[in-house]
């Protein structure tokens, strides 16, 4: 894929999860069960990589440490927007890099800073992205779930664009 369709990818990707600071981030555990947590995006950059920040004595780094498959989940239901990003999770130790995601809010999650040595970070590489945009406004949604419970028909709602982008 050329640099130039790849940035357009990652632009697409990003125009997708601006206004979503937050994603269940699934991982599999040592029994091989999914799980998934909260975790605030801190970045997507120019390569589609996310940037999480999370503690090294998190069940989150083990399970990244034995299979770093895992899943990011981003979801907007007040203006019908989902999507869904498999991917590769790296660990990362790089204090340069810890401080300069740093900020305010991820403060508050860490309380003896940003020099903690169980401050790291995790790398997402994105592979697949999948995303659900709706068209439709949320009260004609509504009406129209409404209308088709009713009349046990089908809702007659645009089901709005599904798409992939692959990075």
């Amino acid at each position: 894929m050329s640099d130039t369709n790849h940035a357009t990818r990652v632009a697409e990707l990003a125009a997708k999860i601006k206004s979503v600071r937050f994603a269940m981030f699934t991982t599999v555990d040592q029994h091989g069960h999914l799980t998934s947590r909260p975790m605030t995006n801190q970045e997507l950059d120019a390569d589609g990589a996310l940037w999480f920040y999370t503690s090294s004595a998190t069940d989150l780094w083990e399970n990244i440490g034995a299979n770093p498959k895992v899943n990011l989940a981003f979801a907007e239901p007040a203006d019908s927007l989902y999507v869904s990003i498999s991917g590769i999770a790296e660990r990362v130790v790089e204090r340069d890099r810890i401080h300069a995601l740093w900020n305010p809010m991820v403060a508050a999650w860490f309380p003896n800073g940003v020099d903690d040595p169980h401050v790291v970070l995790v790398r997402v590489a994105a592979r697949t992205v999948q995303y659900w945009d709706s068209n439709d406004n949320k009260m004609t949604q509504v009406f129209e779930m409404a209308k088709a419970a009713i009349t046990g028909t089908r809702p007659a709602i645009e089901p709005g664009e599904h798409g992939k982008i692959a990075l």
